[in-house]
């Protein structure tokens, strides 16, 4: 299937679409500070292994986030300021290494903070991480993850080098492929940090909405009767419109272009 720009586009055969590895613009070379690579490397290795040894991805889960409800309201209440730092830092965390835990700590943005507040710090904390995972991929893991996946670059490369803010808007806006996999595949493109993360801080604002919107619906049942209450019934539908959203995309993207 032919991936397209939100905007669309047309082929231009008079501009061959350049391989990775002979990009338009300046890539920053992978062989130098070959040490400091290496150093940085191991951090994020040590980190995503303290992560699964540990297992505090028992902490990510919505039984917990319910079980935990008051105490965490009432924290916030008390500690505003300070929740809303470790609210982001640990969303930064989180995206930055690619770990799981993104969707429920978006639900417990709208539940501790709103859903407007609520996608907001989403924002600002996932806008980051993704941005540390993008530079990550770029300056340190560019010459693993292009020998495990350059195959499977060419469609990024194409969407990129036709129009970079258009193409990472729809890949944001329309959950093709993993939020990780489209951080750590920018890296390894000609894309501007400026406008990656224009478009991705845009890109995302909608979904992180629908779940923030969600988390706050649910933190407000405290009997089973209230899950029929029109508010939480109308974040059920808002979730299930959002995960229709790549079927509609792929349909409408197959069909051919006259």
């Amino acid at each position: 299937m032919e991936t397209r720009c939100a905007d669309g586009y047309q082929d231009d055969t008079t501009h061959p679409i350049p391989p990775l590895h002979q990009s338009t613009l300046p890539v920053p070379s992978t062989k130098n500070n070959p040490s400091g690579k290496i150093i940085i490397g191991l951090v994020i290795g040590l980190a995503i292994g303290a992560f699964f040894y540990f297992d505090l991805g028992r902490f990510l889960s919505l039984d917990v986030l319910k079980n935990n409800r008051d105490h965490l309201l009432a924290f916030t209440e008390a500690n505003y300021v300070t929740a809303v730092g470790i609210f982001i830092l640990a969303y930064a965390i989180v995206t930055g290494l690619s770990l799981p835990g993104a969707v429920i700590l978006t639900l417990a943005g709208g539940f501790t903070f709103g859903a407007f507040l609520g996608t907001l710090f989403v924002n600002l904390g996932a806008t980051t991480g993704a941005t540390v995972a993008f530079l990550t991929a770029r300056y340190v893991l560019r010459d693993t993850v292009e020998r495990k996946f350059g195959k499977s670059l060419s469609p990024f490369q194409e969407g990129f080098a036709k129009n970079a803010f258009s193409y990472l808007l729809t890949l944001r806006l329309i959950p093709l492929f993993p939020f990780f996999v489209v951080n750590l595949v920018s890296g390894l493109t000609r894309v501007s940090a400026g406008t990656y993360i224009g478009a991705t801080a845009l890109g995302i604002i909608p979904g992180s909405f629908v779940y923030a919107y969600a988390g706050r619906q649910l933190g407000t049942i405290n009997s089973l009767k209230e899950i029929a209450s029109p508010n939480v019934i109308g974040a059920f539908i808002l979730l299930g419109l959002l995960a229709l959203v790549p079927v509609v995309y792929k349909r409408f993207a197959a069909k051919p272009v006259s």
